[in-house]
């Protein structure tokens, strides 16, 4: 009988442990986003959390937290760092390594198509990119397309696609080396304003344009002010889709590689949403009587060789090993894609 008792009660225990580890409590993740919440990364955010809480039966559940509401995207990703925010998908902020400003260099890719290739997480400009991140404890899963980059002006530029002449106008431009150093070789006079006045900047005539603008983000929130969009395709704006390396390298394989899938799902289809939004608020920024040039890859081409010329200008701060890596390699997909 005793035997049998404690036959019973091992067989109890052990049923308990079992349930108990059945019903464990599932690994939240913090998901920060910087745009608002009905963007459409922030609901690619949002697909990005249902695939995964399904693919991993609960076990991950993700909470998406859109507009800057955990920080904007520096201190986002000095919490990636620590691991105090598990996920986001924001902005490379290349204060933490300037090396991370090789995605705003100008000129290096002009199309859609180009781009995918560029993003394509087995290519040569992903492995850098996490390259660097990794260095600093964060684990890049995707690229995020939100739109090609021109620049929007309050008045017309005078031979815009020219990189000989001056444009007769003042242009603002983030605080990096990779927009002073291009855009002054294809002669367009250069002031730096901090992302916060540029509205109020172009409205009062400090600056006559912009120049690190997406398409979406120029129509939202310069679009009653500019006059003009010059759809040179110069850049990209470009998110990236991070896990804190301390969160990832807690995580199974298994659910590593759904969280790995989900965010290539994600940074693939941005690339086909990119192009459709592009082509739609380029409509809605014509019906708003704002004037919208357009030019083939031809037309665009002695603006980006004049940009490109540029580039060996960045050897003292990206260093010359890589940028003759990166010329090498983006001219590869520069051929291979016509």
């Amino acid at each position: 009988m005793f035997k049998k008792l404690a036959m019973f009660a091992a067989a109890m225990i052990m049923a308990a442990l079992l349930a108990q580890s059945a019903h464990a409590a599932p690994l939240i993740i913090k998901f920060a986003g910087q745009d608002p919440p009905d963007h459409y990364a922030t609901e690619d955010m949002k697909k990005f959390a249902e695939e995964v809480g399904k693919k991993t039966d609960g076990r991950i559940q993700v909470k998406v937290y859109p507009a800057n509401q955990l920080g904007d995207y520096s201190l986002v990703y000095e919490e990636l760092i620590r691991g105090t925010i598990e996920m986001a998908a924001i902005s490379f902020p290349s204060q933490f390594d300037n090396r991370m400003d090789l995605i705003y260099v100008q000129g290096y890719t002009s199309s859609y198509e180009q781009v995918a290739k560029v993003y394509d997480p087995n290519g040569w400009f992903f492995r850098k990119m996490d390259e660097f991140n990794k260095k600093l404890g964060v684990k890049l899963l995707g690229m995020y397309l939100e739109g090609m980059v021109g620049m929007c002006t309050t008045k017309e530029l005078r031979d815009p696609l020219n990189p000989k002449v001056d444009k007769g106008a003042l242009i603002r431009i983030p605080n990096m080396d990779v927009f002073k150093t291009a855009l002054e070789g294809a002669h367009f006079r250069t002031i730096t304003i901090p992302f916060a006045d540029v509205y109020q900047s172009m409205q009062t005539g400090v600056c006559d344009g912009d120049s690190g603008y997406s398409i979406v983000a120029a129509y939202t929130a310069l679009g009653d002010v500019i006059k003009h969009w010059y759809n040179f395709n110069k850049n990209t704006e470009c998110l990236g889709i991070m896990i804190s390396g301390k969160v990832w390298d807690k995580i199974s394989d298994a659910d590593k590689k759904v969280l790995q899938e989900a965010a290539s799902n994600m940074a693939a289809h941005s690339i086909k949403a990119a192009r459709e939004n592009d082509e739609k608020y380029l409509k809605l920024m014509e019906k708003r009587g704002i004037k919208v040039h357009m030019y083939t890859p031809q037309e665009l081409k002695p603006m980006m060789d004049a940009f490109a010329a540029t580039w060996n200008q960045l050897d003292a701060t990206k260093g010359k090993d890589l940028m003759d890596e990166f010329k090498k390699e983006m001219k590869k997909i520069t051929d291979s894609v016509k």
